[in-house]
């Protein structure tokens, strides 16, 4: 097989897919933070915690459902406690995040080594198991790649429709855009910019919280150290790639998976020839060529990183 074939194979986009799906919760996470004015940069800890949180709940007798809700809550908590410290109070919001960062990942690691001091290789769960669809899953190529992936790869799409639809098509979704575009006038309407904030950080974070669990849960079925290996940090490029809007920012993630399934099969008709690194290096560089020929025409929200005090104009 050559490396223009790899790309009409069902299995290149069942792998692309899922790939893409913990970075789809998470970028529609980081969205809805900045959406509201916030930037997140506490992303990659908070992936971390989830992935825990979400495979230990498992380990220790739940089901994988209530992992997910754990994780979604350890999540939203670490979520206000960036919220708190950025919103009212003002801190700048690139030190919090990665302040939350650092305490989300190592709180995550002191925990795991005193829950399992003797472990020597990460414990194994039963993982959620891939749900064809009837009839859908019997399309060509189509059907293999997009419909019989686990429940959480489906759920993760409906997070983008759901993000969508409550940002453009609910009141509560326009007073979070005008959080981040102008939010003397969510004020003006007697509409807390404050809680509005916090609220979208703890709920933007919950969705980060269960696209770490799904690495535990649905990609593989344990936890290791630095598995989430710099997902939190695309997810944030893939915001201003999708300009801030969730049907492009899940063109990205698709994009960027597909990039990353590409590269480790390349890898293998290569025969070695090429250092392995060149491939490792593929996605993240084609990443950032991405984003420099969109993130130039990309509109930001206005108020973004911009601390609000009640009463200001």
């Amino acid at each position: 097989m050559d490396a223009l074939e790899i790309l009409f194979t069902a299995s290149f986009w069942v792998a692309a897919i899922r790939i893409a799906s913990p970075l789809i919760f998470a970028t529609m996470g980081e969205l809805i933070c900045e959406r509201a004015g916030v930037l997140n940069l506490g992303i990659e800890g908070i992936m971390t915690a989830g992935a825990f949180a979400g495979w230990f709940t498992v380990y220790s007798g739940g089901d994988l459902w209530a992992g997910l809700l754990v994780a979604a809550l350890v999540g939203a908590m670490f979520g206000l406690l960036h919220a708190t410290l950025t919103v009212p109070l003002g801190l700048s919001q690139h030190v919090v995040g990665i302040g939350v960062t650092l305490l989300a990942t190592s709180l995550t690691y002191f925990i795991y080594r005193l829950a399992l001091p003797e472990v020597t290789s990460p414990p194994k769960i039963e993982p959620f198991q891939p749900l064809p669809l009837p009839g859908l899953s019997s399309i060509p190529v189509v059907g293999e790649a997009l419909f019989t992936q686990t429940p959480l790869t489906y759920l993760a799409f409906v997070s983008v429709a759901a993000v969508a639809w409550i940002l453009y098509r609910t009141p509560i979704g326009l007073a979070v855009r005008a959080a981040g575009e102008n939010p003397s006038a969510v004020e003006a309407q007697g509409i807390s910019v404050t809680g509005i904030r916090m609220g979208a950080v703890a709920v933007g974070s919950a969705l980060m919280a269960v696209g770490g669990a799904f690495l535990t849960t649905s990609a593989f079925n344990s936890f290791f150290f630095q598995m989430i290996n710099g997902r939190g940090w695309i997810c944030i490029a893939l915001v201003v790639f999708g300009s801030w809007r969730p049907g492009k920012a899940l063109i990205g993630a698709i994009l960027f998976a597909a990039f990353d399934a590409y590269q480790v099969r390349l890898q293998q008709i290569s025969g070695g020839i090429v250092p392995y690194q060149a491939f490792l290096m593929m996605p993240y560089a084609l990443s950032i060529l991405a984003l420099i020929l969109v993130a130039r025409r990309a509109t930001y929200p206005k108020a973004l990183m911009i601390p609000y005090q009640k009463g200001e104009r």
